[in-house]
């Protein structure tokens, strides 16, 4: 949206509400938020390690001084992006969706650690996953974990100011939240939105996420923070819901005729929403898609898919060989 500058650092979207933005919203550079009122402060996530999450802290303390104490941290959903700096902010309740505070154990920053030093024995996937995640540091991570847990919805207060907790997944993973303050007509999405760039599910079912998505536009709301990419408004949330929609429906298609998932995802047609980052991504939702079409949970082995994805990105003209951008150190 032209309202809001896409820059790195704090944007004020609301009265003491701000976003905490990381261009270019592509894998891991997630956005996060702070709510403040009087000397009561809520933290929307934290971002992937240890040394952007302080700065971002920093950042938050020099211009919020009532930042300088976070009483309240919530996390949105158990993908590190959103939690691995956590540990930094002492002394907060930590809140998540039950969901998630169990999905946090399944790969924790240790896991992702070994991952990395791993990934170059690993082919075409582990160098994509190098590429992706090599920006970030994951050692020396202590995972700190929900000490508050919630189903369903939980109201807040920050001083005077309501905050609703909404349990939507699974969708994007287990147990994603938003997080909506009612009176400012704002929320924050985590990756239930991501703005102009392509979702990823990781969980499924895909219906949930656009169950979801319709869930936000029936909000009273004029602000919309998403998990990546620029503060947006409703009209970034119907471009998701019928991206979602549009490939549920191509991949039902294709399961019907037959054909593997990944030969699904290769084909599937993407005409404008191949212009969107990192559009490869269709590889992984196709295949949450493939699981729950024949009522499975979906459970995937990260090195194939990202083999997959890289070729796909190949193919659609956006990696090295064909000149596209290859993501800075």
């Amino acid at each position: 949206m032209a309202r809001w500058e896409y820059t790195k650092g704090l944007h004020e979207v609301g009265q003491n509400v701000w976003a905490y933005l990381q261009p270019d919203g592509s894998w891991g550079w997630s956005n996060a938020g702070l709510i403040v009122d009087g000397d009561q402060t809520l933290l929307v996530d934290t971002l992937f390690d240890l040394k952007l999450t302080a700065e971002m802290l920093d950042d938050m303390r020099r211009s919020v001084p009532a930042a300088a104490h976070i009483s309240t941290l919530v996390n949105t959903h158990a993908n590190g992006d959103h939690c691995y700096g956590n540990e930094l902010v002492r002394g907060a309740e930590i809140i998540g969706s039950e969901a998630t505070a169990h999905e946090l154990e399944e790969f924790p920053p240790s896991a992702f650690h070994h991952l990395m030093l791993t990934a170059r024995d690993k082919g075409e996937g582990g160098a994509f996953i190098i590429e992706c995640f090599r920006p970030f540091d994951f050692s020396g991570i202590t995972l700190a974990k929900p000490t508050r847990t919630f189903t369903g919805e939980l109201d807040l207060r920050v001083g005077g100011k309501a905050v609703r907790l909404i349990e939507v997944g699974p969708a994007h993973t287990k147990g994603d939240t938003l997080v909506h303050l009612p009176e400012d007509r704002v929320v924050f999405t985590g990756d239930i939105l991501f703005n102009e760039g392509t979702p990823i599910a990781w969980a499924g079912p895909v219906s949930n996420w656009i169950a979801a998505c319709d869930r936000i536009l029936g909000m009273d709301v004029d602000v919309v923070v998403p998990g990546h990419g620029n503060v947006a408004d409703k009209h970034a949330v119907r471009a998701m819901r019928d991206y979602l929609q549009f490939v549920h429906d191509e991949a039902w298609t294709r399961f019907q005729a037959g054909m593997p998932a990944t030969e699904a995802a290769f084909d599937i047609p993407l005409g404008a929403y191949a212009d969107w980052g990192d559009a490869e991504r269709v590889v992984v939702t196709v295949a949450t898609l493939y699981a729950g079409f024949k009522g499975e949970e979906a459970r995937f082995e990260p090195v194939p898919l990202f083999e997959q994805m890289s070729k796909l990105r190949c193919k659609l003209g956006k990696c090295a060989c064909h000149g596209g951008p290859l993501r800075a150190d």
